[in-house]
């Protein structure tokens, strides 16, 4: 008896050591899995514990492309789930050109993960499709916060030409990151800009990042249809109940921050935050600061 009670003890032990070291993983020791939804496969990590945080990829981001740092600050108190859409980097199928299709995704892996309700927090195009899941999927979905993005409908201020220029080569090395994602003119930022792209830099697969015009017009395609706004998102917008969270750079080349001006008075749920001399990354810029206020935002605003 005494045997048998040994042992199961020393089993009990080591699973809640093994639940213990899952829940403590870093962000760049992650495991990629990947959930069967509908005939194609999506590939996911997943670290911390908590309620879940389901994290929508920017254009052309994959698993590798999210700051380490961010992802490790937000693990300490949610569930992070981070997701390669469908048709991108380890993801099987075709991306599709309906923002709103684009959105199953996140559906569909919340349903293969047995997940009842979670957050959804978006950046850049992944903005555009947490917007469109927030307002499809309300009875999921309990807070949104969108990075570096714009609202849905027609925009006043377009994307600059530095944008395009640098976001459209094959390969991007660091003065291109600093372009696309940070202030250029701010030596804080581009040393921020440094930092992020060290972290990134120890576990990133180039190969899986989208390289082609092929694969960059369905992402265009969509973002289109989303100015175009034939689902009435930007009406539906103003009145939703679930608590929205806005943070933006100051000078964001992509999705300028004065977009969100003319519309924020007419927003009934939602809060912005915008940190000076920053760009369309400003989550890689101050990834502890702003981990800090969306955690603060979740746990102070109830739906």
């Amino acid at each position: 008896m005494k045997n048998l009670f040994i042992r199961q003890s020393s089993l009990l032990a080591i699973l809640l050591l093994a639940n213990l070291g899952s829940y403590g993983q870093k962000a760049i020791e992650s495991e990629t899995r990947f959930a069967e939804v509908e005939g194609r496969k999506l590939a996911y990590r997943s670290i911390g514990k908590g309620t879940p945080i389901i994290f929508v990829n920017r254009f052309r981001g994959t698993l590798d492309t999210w700051d380490p740092l961010f992802l490790d600050k937000m693990a300490e108190n949610f569930n992070v789930i981070t997701f390669e859409y469908t048709g991108i980097g380890s993801s099987t199928g075709t991306l599709p050109t309906d923002i709103a299709i684009v959105a199953k995704d996140i559906k569909d892996l919340s349903q293969a993960l047995k997940l009842k309700k979670f957050i959804v927090l978006g950046w850049s195009y992944g903005g555009l499709v947490a917007q469109a899941a927030t307002l499809m999927y309300p009875d999921l979905i309990t807070h949104s916060i969108f990075i570096g993005t714009g609202p849905p409908g027609k925009n006043e201020v377009p994307v600059e030409k530095a944008f395009l220029d640098a976001a459209l080569k094959p390969i991007n090395n660091f003065d291109d990151e600093v372009v696309l994602f940070f202030e250029p003119k701010s030596e804080a930022s581009v040393a921020a800009a440094k930092a992020s792209h060290d972290r990134i830099a120890k576990r990133i697969d180039v190969s899986k990042i989208p390289s082609t015009m092929e694969v960059f017009n369905l992402y265009f395609k969509g973002g289109a249809g989303f100015r175009e706004d034939k689902s009435n998102f930007r009406e539906q917008l103003k009145t939703t109940k679930t608590p929205i969270l806005i943070i933006c750079g100051d000078h964001d080349i992509s999705f300028a921050v004065e977009n969100w001006y003319p519309f924020t008075r007419q927003l009934t749920n939602a809060q912005m935050i915008t940190f000076m001399q920053s760009g369309h990354g400003p989550q890689h810029q101050y990834p502890e600061l702003s981990a800090k206020y969306i955690t603060d935002f979740i746990n102070l605003t109830k739906k």
